[in-house]
């Protein structure tokens, strides 16, 4: 596994872990790495210090150099590890919202999540569903296709885009 600082054409940096810097190469080409604040497309690797240990006991386990204690002084504690981060995209989110539009769409995102089913590819098919009368309506999110969104709007389906993409799903 490799970690890599990304960023997206807008400026917005984060991390993400891949088997490899292959699968990175490979994923990126196939246009399935995406933002983790805004959805874009538009994403490279951003310059970052590798990190390299030379020897376990120098090297904390947050990867940080160990406090050295002054002589005839109190031992100095190790750091505490670093406390959990709500996730702003889900699970695989690395980084924590930065700017108080980034705060604001990790908001976005948990009321939706939390007030509506995610429908995954079925999102079309679910709205039309509702929008027609043959399912119940009820909030829901998921993806399509920009040309399907479209249809939908023209179909007078009120959709809108959200500016995020959902978090996967994992078994």
């Amino acid at each position: 596994m490799i970690q890599y600082s990304l960023k997206c054409a807008d400026g917005h940096a984060f991390d993400s872990w891949f088997q490899s810097a292959a699968a990175f190469d490979k994923l990126a080409a196939a246009g399935m790495v995406s933002c983790a604040v805004c959805g874009g497309a538009k994403v490279t690797k951003a310059i970052m210090a590798p990190r390299v240990r030379t020897g376990r006991k120098a090297v904390s386990g947050v990867g940080e150099p160990e406090p050295q204690a002054a002589p005839k002084a109190a031992p100095v504690p190790a750091p505490a590890p670093p406390a959990p981060v709500p996730s702003a995209s889900g699970p695989g989110m690395l980084s924590r919202p930065s700017g108080e539009v980034e705060k604001a769409l990790a908001e976005l995102r948990k009321k939706v999540e939390e007030n509506s089913d995610y429908v995954g590819g079925n999102f079309v098919r679910e709205a039309r569903a509702m929008h027609l009368g043959e399912a119940p309506e009820r909030a829901i999110h998921g993806e399509a296709k920009l040309e399907d969104a479209r249809e939908l709007i023209e179909e007078g389906v009120p959709v809108m885009p959200l500016p995020f993409r959902p978090g996967r799903k994992s078994n």
